[in-house]
């Protein structure tokens, strides 16, 4: 199947867009740095995933595309010259995948597996809550809603339910042997489940990693549905971030834990579809390198 030919006007306005976007979704992050300040929701998917927000200024077509008349990205990283259109380049999948086949590989098993799995819908959000369990140091500097008792009350009258391993890890002594299961980096694929707000929110850190395969609006979709999760993650948390303007999810009860299951539900139907994007652009890089070995002549 031949690539896709996007003309220069096409594709630089489709860029210039996506500029747009990727600059009013990140602008308060860079009028905070600029000001040496800090927000203890917003920043989190710059601190913890650490990718700047240039990274997602920048626009990609993903795989399968020419962009014609592009003589500037062809020493781009990622990118090679194509002879079918002037000044063609197109992402150059083969290569991408030789060099990440590794890593191609193992987001698609996660990804797979997550989709695979019943979705569970009753954590809570209390990875946050076991986050401070019983700690002297909570890990935000914001007050505890309830203070550090009323919030290690809350977590011993719950089940801990949590099934991702990276909320896991941050667990307090004190909560690890109360989660149901113990987690670990090895078992990760066969815990992930689509309920699950940090796996929603990781898919963001897969569209970084998979670089110039994804497309650009695929990538600041995963980019804007992590920051609404971690948006309910935090009214949901043990901290008050009323002096922030959010007002808190009141997990401890009943109607609480109604909101809560109501917003995790539509955030799985969020994540489904980009899940499956970005597993079918790791699965098509991959395929590429079955292609070249059928073409590859035997000694």
């Amino acid at each position: 199947m031949n690539d896709r030919v996007l003309p220069a006007d096409q594709w630089r306005a489709l860029e210039g867009a996506h500029a747009e976007r990727a600059d009013a979704l990140t602008a308060g992050r860079r009028h905070r740095a600029a000001r040496g300040e800090t927000h203890p929701v917003d920043d989190f998917l710059f601190t913890y995933y650490s990718y700047k927000p240039g990274l997602l200024r920048r626009w990609h077509p993903g795989a399968g595309v020419v962009l014609a008349d592009a003589p500037e990205r062809r020493g781009w990283r990622g990118y090679t010259a194509d002879s079918g259109a002037a000044d063609g380049v197109r992402v150059d999948a083969p290569t991408i995948a030789r060099e990440k086949d590794a890593l191609l590989r193992g987001i698609s098993l996660l990804l797979r597996s997550t989709a695979q799995r019943t979705a569970q819908f009753g954590c809570f959000g209390l990875h946050e809550w076991a986050m401070v369990y019983r700690s002297p140091d909570p890990r935000h500097t914001v007050p505890l809603r309830l203070g550090a008792a009323g919030t290690d009350a809350v977590v011993e009258k719950h089940d801990l339910r949590c099934t991702h391993f990276d909320a896991f890890r941050f667990f307090t002594p004190d909560a690890v042997p109360r989660n149901s299961t113990s987690l670990d980096r090895a078992s990760q694929h066969a815990r992930e489940q689509p309920g699950c707000l940090h796996a929603g929110m990781d898919l963001y850190k897969w569209a970084m990693k998979l670089g110039p395969l994804v497309p650009g609006d695929l990538l600041l979709d995963a980019f804007t549905l992590a920051r609404d999760i971690r948006e309910l993650d935090m009214r949901a948390s043990p901290y008050d971030l009323r002096a922030w303007g959010y007002e808190p999810v009141e997990i401890e009860t009943a109607a609480g834990k109604s909101a809560y299951g109501r917003a995790q539900r539509a955030f799985t139907e969020r994540s489904g579809p980009i899940r499956a994007r970005l597993r079918g652009i790791a699965d098509d890089a991959l395929a590429t390198l079955h292609v070249e070995t059928a073409a590859t002549p035997v000694a």
